[in-house]
């Protein structure tokens, strides 16, 4: 057995001054386990939006009156309260896990050799983000779940999303300078999916704002459109993102582009067809609670689907001690696709 070494008063005081340094100078681990982590963040985040959505499907909102107490008096739900108030308070409960792997994250991403600034600041970006979001989650109950609050809050929750599968795609790769892996016209086409899926994400809040959903059986603030009506509007924006989509896949195809973004366009594809089922029967369904549940995780598989296309045109190769890369490239292209 490994003789556990005895923690001096030194270390006790370095401890307390800087635990993740602490921490660091006496574990290294496994690119794996760095790897692990930020994906048992992103896994996590996708989580909160679904066990959100779950709050608002079953008209849970405000099962926990108030906070950052569930009722007056009280951090968790009394026995006078009803089912509403377990499924609000789990939810609650179930940010102290994010927490927990957002930590694991950082501290994995700080303790890794060489050290890597990058990871570890956007393992912190995703915490601020964790904690915003918490602070705007006690409003929204605060205001009685205004709809504009409530969709504010799923934005952020989004872009906790966004910060996470960044992390996860940056510990696969180095952090030499990018080099793209395709070109101008394809990158363009790229970013014009990327620009129309939030447009995408943001009607579907509208959409939620002023469906029959209003996360509470009581009196709720409705936004004041026809729900129908922005929901065929969300309908048309998903028909762009599918279509820029395929066109995409076609394209990298008909250049012969790297089999990295035609691979993680023919993911995103698929997941948009599933999507694109599920939205439609649930419209003509009248919106069952199961399937907009199943809606919710779509979007935010869609989202990470989109995250990865972008993320797939280019690569990072690993800096040497000297800083530079540890391999050349050639730097022409050979055809539009850009680099092979």
């Amino acid at each position: 057995m490994v003789p556990v070494p005895k923690l001096t008063p030194t270390d006790a005081v370095a401890a307390v001054r800087n635990p993740l340094a602490f921490i660091a100078d006496r574990w290294t681990p496994d690119p794996r386990t760095v790897r692990r982590a930020a994906l048992a963040a992103l896994v996590m985040s996708v989580v909160i939006v679904v066990t959100g959505g779950a709050v608002r499907l079953t008209g849970s909102g405000l099962g926990c009156p108030t906070w950052p107490e569930c009722t007056d008096g009280s951090l968790t739900p009394t026995t006078a309260l009803s089912y509403h108030s377990a499924i609000e308070f789990t939810n609650r409960m179930l940010t102290y896990v994010l927490c927990a792997a957002v930590g694991w994250a950082i501290i994995a991403a700080r303790s890794q050799k060489p050290y890597r600034r990058s990871l570890t600041r956007l393992g912190w970006a995703q915490f601020w983000i964790v904690m915003s979001n918490a602070v705007l989650g006690g409003v929204v109950v605060l205001v009685g779940l205004n709809p504009y609050t409530v969709a504010a809050h799923f934005l952020l929750a989004t872009a906790l999303i966004t910060v996470a599968a960044l992390m996860w795609q940056r510990t696969r790769e180095g952090d030499g300078e990018p080099r793209p892996l395709v070109g101008k016209a394809v990158q363009q086409l790229v970013w014009a999916l990327v620009v129309v899926s939030l447009l995408l994400i943001a009607v579907g809040t509208v959409v939620t704002g002023a469906g029959p959903h209003p996360g509470d059986s009581g009196e709720v603030e409705r936004i004041d459109v026809s729900w129908e009506g922005v929901a065929e509007l969300h309908a048309v924006l998903a028909w762009i993102v599918v279509s820029l989509t395929f066109a995409l896949w076609f394209f990298l195809r008909g250049v012969n582009a790297p089999q990295g973004p035609r691979d993680r366009t023919r993911d995103l594809f698929l997941i948009l067809l599933g999507q694109g089922v599920i939205g439609y029967v649930q419209y003509f369904t009248h919106l069952p609670t199961v399937l907009v549940g199943l809606h919710m995780f779509g979007s935010c598989l869609v989202w990470i689907g989109v995250l990865r296309v972008l993320l797939s045109l280019r690569e990072r190769a690993d800096l040497t001690a000297a800083g530079l890369p540890a391999q050349s490239y050639d730097t022409v292209s050979a055809s539009v696709a850009g680099p092979q």
